[in-house]
């Protein structure tokens, strides 16, 4: 789904072509996750938003009309666009902060708003999704859902504005000032912060999705976890794996999955290891930034070095001018290197990648070491069910 705020530019759709459908469900698990073609649309999502008996999460967001958001977005105007994605289009708008009304531009809660393609069917099965994680997740390196609209063909997002962006422009976007390092780890820590709560949850969350460009930041550099479109519910029981078509970009998704179309919590971990690299290199995680290397990817290019204790500063970036603790990249690569292994078995947990990463930069006034609590109840995550004939 994509988020790119800042100068628009068209993001890699994660379920785009570029991987191959490998697994769609059948039988029972097909009727499991199909409602009747006779429903409609907002029937489907009163269906998908039902909390369990005594739980109400999906209070925590609102409700929108489309004029309101139309209104909010000063009609969806070519200046109020933050970029697009394959989702659709994100734009910049205003609301009251205690009415939610819309408000007029430099007045109230800047806010984001994702407007869903008409024609994608797939949008809407992730637009669903994301409605159902984010209306009843809460916590501090996740992006906040403030609400939804779902009104005759129209399906927008409301977010809380990240105003520095995406984690792929400040990384990548020539002419923007280098990140330094204290602020590259403690966006590291942030985003294990993010995977670690989901993995923990009872409902046992795959992200699915995680690069660059769904990582955003704030005004302070704080990073939150954002587009959860692809987010699946984990394996149960004496399970081992969900079987899940194949989904997700080039040079993060992990081979496994990319091979089998199954789906672990390990599989989050290798993504986080791939982002680990962009974040220690300054490099994409593909080629496309270097010269003559297209089909090779970030893990392809690092991982000789990776191995080599003497070789593996030379991944570092350049632009960081040296200007980095030693020790600290030297113990980041080694854990990007574990969280990299070919074998999900011998890659560490969300926790143990969490707690490593807060125990080698505790000692720096940039990484808080305390993991902040989660303010949420999340005991009834329900799976999805999703229409058969409606965008």
């Amino acid at each position: 789904m994509g988020n790119c705020w800042g100068r628009p530019a068209k993001c890699a759709h994660a379920s785009s072509n570029q991987f191959p459908e490998i697994a769609m469900p059948t039988g029972k698990e097909k009727q499991a996750t199909t409602l009747s073609s006779q429903q409609t649309p907002s029937e489907s999502l009163t269906n998908a938003l039902i909390a369990p008996k005594g739980d109400a999460p999906t209070s925590n967001i609102r409700s929108f009309s489309f004029n309101d958001l139309k209104n909010a977005a000063k009609n969806f105007r070519s200046d109020c666009l933050l970029g697009e994605g394959g989702f659709g289009f994100v734009f910049k708008g205003w609301i009251d902060e205690n009415t939610f009304a819309p408000s007029k531009p430099g007045t109230g809660v800047v806010v984001a708003i994702k407007k869903l393609k008409a024609e994608s069917f797939q949008g809407h099965r992730e637009w669903l999704t994301e409605v159902n994680y984010l209306g009843q997740l809460r916590h501090e390196n996740l992006v906040r859902l403030i609400g939804y609209c779902s009104e005759s063909e129209n399906r927008l997002l409301v977010y809380e504005l990240m105003s520095k962006g995406s984690l792929e422009n400040h990384l990548f976007r020539k002419g923007v000032e280098p990140i330094p390092w204290t602020t590259r780890m403690r966006i590291a820590v942030d985003v294990a912060r993010g995977l670690s709560f989901l993995h923990n949850l009872d409902a046992n969350v795959i992200y699915r999705d995680l690069k660059a460009s769904n990582v955003l930041l704030d005004s302070d550099f704080n990073a939150k976890l954002s587009d959860f479109g692809l987010a699946r519910a984990g394996p149960t029981g004496d399970n081992t794996h969900v079987s899940t078509r194949v989904v997700g970009t080039r040079g993060y998704a992990a081979p496994e999955y990319v091979a089998t179309g199954h789906l672990t919590p390990k599989s989050d971990v290798y993504s986080y290891g791939v982002v680990l690299l962009e974040l220690l290199s300054g490099r994409r995680a593909t080629g496309d930034d270097r010269p003559g290397s297209v089909d090779e990817t970030l893990v392809d290019w690092a991982k000789p070095f990776l191995r080599d204790n003497r070789r593996i500063l030379r991944i570092m970036d350049t632009r960081l001018g040296g200007q980095y603790s030693k020790k600290g990249a030297l113990s980041a690569a080694s854990l990007a290197l574990r969280c990299l292994h070919i074998d999900p078995k011998n890659r560490p947990t969300m926790a143990d990648v969490l707690f490593a990463m807060e125990q080698q930069f505790h000692t720096s006034k940039d990484v808080p070491r305390t993991t902040p609590a989660a303010n949420l109840d999340h005991r009834g995550i329900q799976r999805l069910r999703y229409p058969n004939n409606s965008r």
